[in-house]
């Protein structure tokens, strides 16, 4: 009895102890929750078989397939909470490529809106902000046209990190247009031609010496 209770004393040290570890582990290699066709789960290193199904771990030790919110971390997670980032760009505009690329290498969580219609320039003007591009909002801050230290001090001082920490699985939301986009109203090549004016009726002639009955063929 006391050998039993010794192992499974034995058996749950063990548990707990490879359970903390996985952060760290996590944070320097690729960490993978497996569970096998038993049901029985396991921690490895390696990719799973094809009989294995496995969920990839974050640093943190979750989950990081969805990107969610919850899976950052706490640090960015605040800093996002707090100052929240959108970015406004346009087609064919190298500032906001360099702006989008700054973003992404510090692993900024973002939202991104284009702005290339009449629609997006006055939705933008309805947000108080200038029809430039690229701009960018950090909580109540308003960055407008590109400068890649200002944008850092402003990032900085939002308590963002300088280097990215984002989970493998993270995904930003999909790009989209400020204003969405509606069905666009038929063009007048698309809509029907109208029929042609009815020629008008002559009246029809009165009696002649030549016709004195008036018959009209």
């Amino acid at each position: 009895m006391k050998t039993t209770h010794r192992f499974r004393h034995a058996a749950l040290l063990a548990t707990a102890a490879v359970l903390a570890l996985l952060p760290v582990l996590a944070s320097t290699q690729g960490i993978y929750r497996i569970v096998g066709p038993d049901g029985r789960v396991t921690f490895s290193d390696r990719p799973p078989t094809s009989s294995e199904k496995a969920t990839a771990l974050s640093p943190s030790g979750r989950s990081s397939e969805n990107g969610a919110t919850g899976e950052l971390p706490f640090e960015l997670r605040e800093a996002m909470n707090r100052y929240p980032v959108t970015l406004y760009t346009g087609k064919n505009c190298e500032p906001c490529n360099a702006a989008r690329n700054l973003l992404n290498s510090r692993g900024i969580p973002h939202t991104e809106r284009t702005v290339t219609t009449s629609q997006d320039v006055e939705a933008l003007k309805r947000l108080g902000i200038e029809a430039t591009v690229p701009t960018a909002t950090i909580g109540g801050q308003r960055l407008k046209g590109f400068s890649e230290g200002e944008w850092n001090d402003f990032l900085d001082a939002a308590g963002y990190p300088q280097t990215s920490r984002l989970p493998s699985g993270y995904r930003n939301p999909p790009i989209g247009p400020l204003v969405p986009l509606q069905e666009a109203a038929p063009t007048p090549a698309d809509r029907p031609a109208a029929p042609p004016p009815a020629a008008p009726i002559a009246p029809a002639p009165g009696p002649t010496p030549d016709n004195p009955a008036g018959i009209v063929f």
